[in-house]
């Protein structure tokens, strides 16, 4: 049991958590970014402001934010970008359709504030860059 110490597999922790977000808020974002006239008039429908504008924020954020998550690559940044994108998304979408409905969001904003906490871990951009500097 010793094996499965805390300390020795942190980083691996973090790394899969990294991935998982990651990818899943990059495969979104392109679908916002590669269908952005039907994110535009979703996000108009729900009232949100500027819809045109929120739309690309929303899609940019989540692409660009999932790769940097992925890489860890200035994690803290995109971590609570993507935290306030899903709030945003629990708020208007999916409140008030229950628990079933909103509890990927859910688990992306606990998983996404856990990463801003955490940081990325040894196998990240961010581990390279800080030994360097």
């Amino acid at each position: 049991m010793n094996q499965f110490k805390t300390e020795k597999n942190y980083d691996l922790a973090i790394l899969l958590l990294r991935i998982g977000v990651g990818v899943i808020f990059i495969v979104a974002g392109w679908g916002k970014l590669t269908g952005i006239e039907g994110t535009q008039e979703f996000f108009g429908g729900l009232g949100i402001p500027a819809p045109a504008i929120m739309a690309w924020v929303v899609a940019i954020v989540e692409f660009v934010g999932g790769l940097m998550v992925l890489t860890g690559s200035y994690i803290r940044v995109p971590a609570v970008l993507l935290a306030i994108v899903m709030i945003v998304a629990i708020l208007t979408t999916k409140l008030d359709r229950g628990f079933s409905a909103a509890r990927l969001d859910m688990m992306l904003l606990l998983t996404s504030l856990a990463l801003f906490f955490l940081s990325s871990g040894r196998f990240s951009i961010d581990s390279v860059i800080n030994k360097k500097g």
